[in-house]
């Protein structure tokens, strides 16, 4: 009998023990997710799940989700653009078979200082200010002043999308200026009258700068598949997300995770279909 009430209390102990447990869902990759919009969802999702949950989150570059899934780093890896085949090679060399979720959709804008009277550009104009062969602003009817144009880093999905995107592959030009983030570009152009760069649409609101539409258009998110910098964004996980991953992609595509979205400066996938 003692033996017996011992072995019953080992069991609720090691029951209370597992419930109060802290669990940490490690989350890594793109910055145009990670500053904003996962950190809102994981924060929303936390509170319907406990306190026990609490999130790490590492926004430095889409192609660093790939990294720590290989390296068991990260449960949830985060990116502005899909996945390169490489990166899939490079993983299914570690063992790993990526899953992939989309989570939803992003305008890309371009932004410039809010001195500068530039209120709209061609898509042929935005191709040739990143590629170079603009260099001052007025080649386009602005006030005299060097174009100081800046991008994100090479390790951002936004970099090659937006090279695909805008400048049909072709090239960044020499003197094109990397920032890590959607919120440096937005700071540099703020600060820069001759500034101009892209960010994600959920940045754009920045102080100091102003969207300019492409070809009279201005970027809306009800105009998202006809925008012509838009992108889907994903999410990708170390095979079938389970447990408390799971639960918490899940929680992404419901009515709740949707305004969450919308709020962040997204567009839900749900809207983008």
């Amino acid at each position: 009998m003692k033996t017996s009430l011992l072995l019953a209390v080992a069991a609720w102990a090691c029951l209370v023990s597992g419930i109060q447990a802290q669990q940490t869902l490690r989350i890594r990759g793109s910055d145009t997710l990670g500053a904003k919009l996962v950190p809102q969802l994981a924060e929303q999702f936390k509170l319907s799940h406990g306190r026990q949950l609490s999130f790490d989150i590492a926004a430095e570059g889409s192609s660093t989700a790939f990294t720590n899934l290989a390296s068991d780093t990260a449960d949830i890896g985060m990116s502005s653009r899909r996945i390169k085949a490489e990166e899939t090679r490079f993983c299914e060399s570690k063992g790993i078979v990526l899953r992939e979720m989309e989570i939803a959709w992003d305008l890309i804008v371009i932004v410039v200082n809010e001195d500068n009277p530039v209120t709209n550009l061609t898509r042929q104009q935005v191709r040739q200010i990143f590629t170079g062969e603009i260099r001052d602003w007025s080649e386009l009817e602005g006030k005299p002043g060097r174009v100081s144009a800046y991008t994100r880093n090479t390790s951002s999905g936004a970099y090659k999308d937006f090279m695909s995107l805008a400048l049909g592959d072709l090239e960044y030009g020499t003197r094109t200026q990397k920032m890590a983030g959607n919120e440096q570009i937005a700071a540099e152009v703020g600060a820069n009258v001759n500034g101009v760069g892209y960010v994600g649409y959920a940045y754009a609101d920045a102080k100091g700068v102003r969207i300019v539409s492409i070809d009279g258009v201005l970027p809306v998110p009800a105009m998202v598949k006809s925008y012509a910098y838009s992108r889907p964004t994903y999410l990708y996980t170390r095979g079938e997300p389970s447990g408390m991953v799971k639960a918490f992609m899940d929680y992404i595509n419901t009515p709740a995770g949707d305004v969450i979205v919308s709020s962040c400066g997204f567009v839900p996938k749900s809207k983008a279909r």
